[in-house]
């Protein structure tokens, strides 16, 4: 199940993602922009993939967790919390990710009872260029009753 402490936290203004440990080793964090939960990932030299760009499969993972919390950050407050699970996620690469911060945040286009479907990008800079995108869809499930 989803940990009541993650959902908590994304209810705050900013925060750290250490409950995660991917999101630990990707030292992320978040900030809410009005209702817009975005993820954090600073610079770090063990993200590099080729030399000078970062590893896809950093970016792939910040968009995956930017996708999972906005599904966390969904759920309504007092109730019991699914498990989320990932059924699919393809990622479009647009551009090379720099040795720089990027952000990501994510925007759910279905949520059904079992079913969630998400977007997500990636950017670095400007909002208006992202370096990648993700579609994901996240299966629900909930606790017996």
């Amino acid at each position: 199940m989803t940990s009541p402490a993650l959902a908590t936290l994304l209810r705050q203004p900013t925060g750290r993602l250490d409950l995660l440990p991917y999101a630990a080793l990707l030292d992320l964090s978040f900030e809410r922009v009005g209702e817009e939960l975005q993820l954090v990932m600073p610079f770090a030299e063990s993200l590099i993939g080729s030399p000078g760009r970062l590893h896809g499969g950093s970016i792939g993972g910040l968009l995956e967790l930017a996708g999972l919390l906005t599904v966390i950050a969904a759920q309504p407050e007092g109730e019991a919390l699914p498990r989320v699970r990932p059924v699919t996620v393809t990622v479009d690469f647009m551009r090379e990710g720099a040795t720089q911060e990027t952000r990501a945040a994510a925007s759910i286009t279905k949520l059904g009872r079992r079913v969630v479907n998400v977007h997500a990008q990636a950017w670095q800079g400007s909002r208006d260029k992202p370096i990648a995108a993700a579609h994901i869809n996240f299966v629900l499930d909930w606790p017996e009753r």
